[in-house]
């Protein structure tokens, strides 16, 4: 995969901002990167000659005095479509006639469904990656690993925005089988991968996906009822690791949660989530939809290293954020193990991706289908996959950024929800650092405020565990060390909406992602960080009869072989 960065392409691209519409580009005196250029915005498998619109009264006459083939008459745009040599091309732009590469239209057409009123591609708008489009920042080179129930590769997942295929195939983990086969019976996987990297544009001419040149590997470790098995999940997530440099695997989206049912170090997934993390992979998972209420952060998004993401709403009004709110079923935290999260939040309510009307989602809630391929979703997966398709755009540009890298840029330039005064509309454990900002990720230079005082090798050999910063202050109130103003007792107002700006400095205050080393002595200090009689209430958060009984629970014959995740966890519309 090549980054594309020249003037030349520049110059060249199409765009295509509404149906049938099609700007046509002057080509000045041009050189040989022109019409190099031009193969990068046709699929790939070309012959020599190159495919041109050619517009205008003389362009038949310039196309036959260079020797050209002319294919198609287009009268009701003046034009004709004809192959050129790049010898021929060089010529014919010398006589000032207006030249635009003959894209193929599925790359880029209207993807707009049948009704009108559903929604466009506000993914984009809210998370801010208009820009990066516009500079024709796509996730070139990086390759997205999802973890789902397949996806069907549609013409906006199979190729990309310039017509190239970005499909490797699929891994079936649950037959553990390699192939091109590109099912999925429950169209989940589909829609949080369109969101990811869909190449299609709705009416105004912005993608739906976030990163449209983003290659694409399938991990189907879920069936079609959107059921997976723990087994299942973490062979798929072996085979990401193990082939990550053949298929330059750098983003693995995990869009599923399940309830923790151990410390995040114990539990199997979560190893092996770890151990993808410590290969260089970028793992993005959810929160969870289990609503704003305290420890509703599920496996894996509780492991402290990952980008755990919650979901924020435009509440109907994309050109408007001065009413986006959290999403009410956005999982909230801390962790069991003190840390905050999510880490972030992205656009998840009632998000437009790509599925067949046939699919198991499409057919249970046929009322959010378009009649086409799109489908109307809300819940953390969709916001999940947005932030992925973030982390291909910072791939793309920068490649030499490694996980922590990537997290760090991604929350230190977090918007978070403010109230009129300026202060935090929403705790961070709530909203994290905010919502996501892809423009200001992707240009960040932020290093080193990610993951401090972890250490992921320990972790994994089981000789050092972390804690996070969360105490319980003394009003009874979730705080995070050094910071009373983000104080939060578990209750927010979420039917207000809010302006989302950035923070006006970078200040080690805000630093909450710092870890401390599991210390019984120091950590569980009842008197004062975990007061039993608020938190820890045995009878309503951690039952030990029922949740920590290692002969019930914790039985590795009864609980992590037989262990059940699911990602059709459906919330409302909103």
């Amino acid at each position: 995969m090549l980054t594309i960065k020249t003037k030349a392409i520049k110059i060249l691209a199409i765009t295509i901002a509404t149906a049938l519409v099609i700007s046509s580009v002057i080509v000045s005196t041009s050189n040989k990167n022109n019409y190099d250029a031009v193969s990068h915005s046709i699929s790939s498998g070309q012959k020599p000659h190159k495919s041109f619109l050619i517009k205008g009264e003389k362009s038949r006459e310039a196309v036959l005095a260079v020797g050209g083939t002319i294919t198609h008459e287009l009268k009701i745009i003046n034009s004709i479509a004809a192959n050129l040599s790049q010898q021929q091309f060089q010529e014919i732009s010398k006589m000032g006639v207006s030249l635009t590469p003959n894209q193929p239209a599925r790359s880029s057409g209207l993807a707009w469904g049948q009704r009108i009123d559903f929604s466009q591609a506000s993914a984009v708008q809210m998370s801010n990656a208009e820009a990066l489009h516009k500079d024709y920042i796509f996730g070139d080179g990086v390759t997205i690993a999802v973890i789902d129930s397949g996806f069907k590769s549609l013409s906006g997942l199979r190729q990309d925005a310039y017509g190239r295929l970005k499909v490797y195939g699929t891994y079936n983990a649950i037959d553990n089988k390699t192939s091109n086969n590109n099912s999925d019976e429950s169209g989940h996987g589909t829609h949080v991968t369109s969101l990811a990297a869909n190449s299609e544009r709705d009416a105004y001419g912005r993608y739906y996906g976030l990163a449209p040149d983003a290659r694409l590997i399938s991990i189907k470790a879920f069936n079609d009822l959107g059921e997976g098995r723990y087994a299942d999940i973490i062979r798929g997530i072996e085979w990401a690791i193990t082939y990550k440099d053949n298929y330059n695997i750098r983003v693995l989206n995990m869009s599923f949660s399940a309830e923790p049912r151990s410390l995040y170090w114990k539990d199997p997934l979560n190893q092996a989530v770890m151990k993808a993390w410590q290969a260089g992979i970028v793992v993005v998972t959810s929160a969870g939809n289990r609503g704003n209420s305290p420890m509703g952060i599920g496996v894996p998004g509780n492991v402290p290293y990952v980008i755990t993401v919650g979901a924020v709403t435009d509440n109907y009004t994309p050109n408007d954020f001065s009413d986006d709110r959290l999403a009410t079923f956005s999982s909230s935290g801390p962790t069991y193990e003190r840390f905050v999260k999510p880490d972030l939040v992205a656009p998840g309510g009632h998000m437009m991706g790509l599925m067949e009307s046939k699919a198991g989602l499409a057919q249970s809630h046929p009322e959010y289908h378009d009649g086409g391929q799109y489908f109307q979703m809300s819940g953390t997966s969709q916001s999940t996959a947005v932030v992925s398709g973030i982390v291909a755009l910072m791939l793309g540009q920068n490649p030499e950024l490694n996980p922590d890298d990537i997290k760090c840029r991604l929350m230190s330039t977090a918007k978070p929800a403010r109230n009129s005064d300026g202060s935090w509309a929403y705790s961070a454990f709530e909203q994290g650092r905010g919502q996501v900002d892809a423009n200001a990720a992707v240009n960040s230079n932020n290093a080193g405020c990610a993951n401090n005082g972890l250490n992921i090798t320990n972790d994994l050999d089981d000789t050092q565990h972390f804690t996070g910063p969360t105490i319980i202050n003394e009003a009874g109130d979730f705080q995070i060390v050094g910071i009373k103003e983000l104080s939060w007792s578990g209750l927010t107002d979420q039917s207000s909406g809010y302006t989302w700006l950035s923070e006006q400095a970078w200040k080690d205050a805000y630093v909450w992602d710092d870890a401390y080393v599991w210390d019984d002595a120091y950590v569980w200090d009842d008197a004062y960080v975990w007061d039993d009689a608020y938190v820890w209430d045995d009878a309503y958060v951690w039952d030990d009869a029922y949740v920590w009984d290692d002969a019930y629970v914790w039985d590795d014959a009864y609980v992590w072989d037989d262990s059940v995740m699911t990602i059709n966890v459906w919330v409302e519309q909103e």
